[in-house]
């Protein structure tokens, strides 16, 4: 089964699928390179046909433009942190052993995953944390979500979300605390590398430490107090 593993991305965000072909992978690794390495506002396919050795025209049959293109590393990327969040929590009894652990799949650093080799995650999460926002702070956005782009996304937030109301169903906000925890996560990376001076995570408070005590207090679980 994980041999076989593949992270299912919503097909309106390709023209052909980058997974069938070595080319296709090809593209999808090497792009992720590229962008953590410049930047996505100076990424362009001219750029990545270079780094690939192939014409720019052959990326141009499996992404409509670079958008389509963010879009879809950043959806791969939520699969597959829905697919470690499922893996980490099964078998797991104690729901609030489980929120705990999944807390700790959103907010720990990132490190290299085996089972998909063209794929540099530690990159990507770079990606992710500082472009990510590139993919939904759009104009058609809402159009875009309409078809599914963010579908990932969401279900991960439900995901977590579900196992909020686990713990305390008289809880009030689910869903916000859920996207607090994965995009506050994210947050709190860029921040800490970037404008240490406004946040308390450093060497020796991780992101993870100050989520797993801030669900923590706000469902009265008994995290850090014995």
């Amino acid at each position: 089964m994980l041999k076989n593993l593949k992270i299912s991305v919503s097909d309106s965000l390709y023209l052909k699928d980058p997974e069938s072909s070595e080319l296709g992978r090809k593209i999808i690794g090497s792009g992720i390179l590229l962008i953590d390495r410049i930047g996505f506002e100076k990424f362009t396919f001219k750029k990545l046909g270079v780094e690939i050795q192939s014409n720019e025209s052959s990326i141009y049959r499996y992404f409509e433009n670079k958008h389509k293109f963010l879009l879809y590393i950043t959806s791969w990327f939520w699969g597959w942190k829905e697919y470690q969040l499922t893996f980490a929590t099964y078998g797991i009894d104690g729901a609030s052993e489980k929120l705990l652990k999944a807390v700790e799949v959103m907010a720990h650093p990132v490190e290299e995953d085996i089972r998909f080799r063209h794929i540099n995650e530690v990159a990507l999460n770079n990606i992710i944390i500082n472009e990510s926002s590139k993919s939904y702070l759009t104009k058609k956005v809402d159009e875009e979500n309409q078809h599914g782009h963010f579908m990932l996304y969401k279900r991960l937030v439900k995901r977590i979300r579900d196992m909020i109301i686990e713990v305390d169903e008289s809880y009030a906000y689910p869903y916000s605390l859920a996207t607090t925890l994965i995009d506050g996560a994210l947050h709190q990376h860029f921040v800490s590398k970037h404008f240490k001076s406004i946040t308390d995570c450093n060497d020796q408070i991780t992101p993870s430490e100050f989520f797993k005590n801030m669900i923590s207090t706000l469902l009265n679980m008994n995290y850090g107090k014995e």
